[in-house]
């Protein structure tokens, strides 16, 4: 879409004018393979020729690269510089822990692209602390007892998030990406109402985790353990980038689910879901006999949960935003 508004010289007219920005399509050959890039160009508003504005040059150069990366399935310099924060290496010792030369970590810093061979081994540190570990090991001749040292003690942090399974990681870091600021009880929420949704729409359960029947609502343990630290904050946990961009992981049917309910119950805290869930017969039913601030680990049996949301889904059409919405509400009303 054509941005408005903006003025600068035209040289086909010869004086300052508006301009609009527009999407246009590049050929543009590298190692003898053709590519086509969307880059971004500045339009006079009067004559319609394009016009060289300051700066646009540089981006379009980034935006190439950034999708020239993609397509060739290259590591970007992002993904470098979340592999030196989580691993808390320089760029030096980073290039050496990997096994490679000294300078090629900063001149890919520089923007060099990387050899698909070397691309590879960056993100197999990327998705893989036991991976990197490995490296570590490898190469550990090469580095200064403190790096070394620092390296490991981050890897086995990020080796923690592995004790939940591959699917509930993929999805909490799906979270992270399309919401800005997630508590741990609003993830909670948001795991348990994913489960019972994609469960009610395809016929079985995203996760293989148990969900418990804590005070405070529907709870998996093993995520709970994972994030006790930050209570009733936001989130902010440096582990969870190494898996942005991961989502090829999940399948369509579970991104869809992922949005549906990112776009409805996500745009709620975590109190006002708590809401929602002490309405809902599965935890009601297994906190049955409990006070109200009394504990208890009771397991949401998953054919339980399968078999309200199924419920629901006949009632409210879940499978749309428009009927999560209004199941939201009316579940709100009910709690007032």
């Amino acid at each position: 879409m054509a941005e408005k508004g903006r003025r600068d010289f035209c040289i086909a007219c010869r004086k300052e004018t508006e301009y609009l920005l527009q999407k246009k399509d590049m050929v543009k050959n590298i190692r003898d393979k053709e590519y086509t890039f969307a880059v971004t160009v500045a339009v006079c508003a009067e004559c319609g020729g394009e016009m060289s504005i300051p700066g646009l040059m540089d981006k379009n150069v980034q935006e190439i690269d950034r999708q020239y990366r993609a397509v060739e399935g290259l590591v970007s310099i992002d993904d470098i510089e979340k592999l030196m924060k989580n691993y808390k290496l320089g760029k030096a010792p980073l290039s050496l822990a990997l096994g490679f030369g000294e300078v090629t970590i900063p001149r890919y810093l520089e923007g060099q692209v990387p050899s698909k061979a070397y691309s590879d081994i960056i993100k197999a540190a990327l998705s893989s602390p036991a991976y990197m570990k490995q490296k570590l090991m490898e190469n550990r001749e090469k580095l200064t007892d403190a790096a070394y040292r620092k390296a490991m003690a981050a890897a086995e942090s990020i080796e923690s998030l592995f004790s939940v399974s591959d699917k509930m990681i993929r999805v909490i870091a799906y979270i992270f990406e399309k919401l800005e600021e997630v508590t741990p009880l609003m993830l909670q929420k948001l795991l348990y109402f994913i489960q019972g949704i994609y469960s009610a729409l395809y016929g079985k359960p995203i996760f293989t985790e148990d969900c418990r029947a804590w005070v405070h609502g529907p709870v998996y343990p093993e995520v709970y353990d994972l994030f006790r630290d930050f209570k009733y904050n936001p989130i902010d946990d440096a582990r969870f980038a190494l898996l942005e961009g991961t989502k090829g992981a999940l399948t369509e049917d579970e991104k869809r689910v992922l949005d549906l309910v990112v776009n409805t119950f996500g745009m709620y805290g975590g109190k006002v879901l708590e809401k929602i869930t002490h309405n809902e017969e599965p935890w009601m039913e297994a906190r049955h006999g409990y006070g109200d601030s009394i504990p208890s680990s009771e397991i949401l049996l998953k054919e339980r949960i399968m078999k309200y949301y199924i419920a629901v889904n006949q009632r409210y059409g879940i499978d749309t935003e428009d009927g999560l919405r209004t199941y939201i509400h009316d579940m709100l009303d009910k709690a007032s």
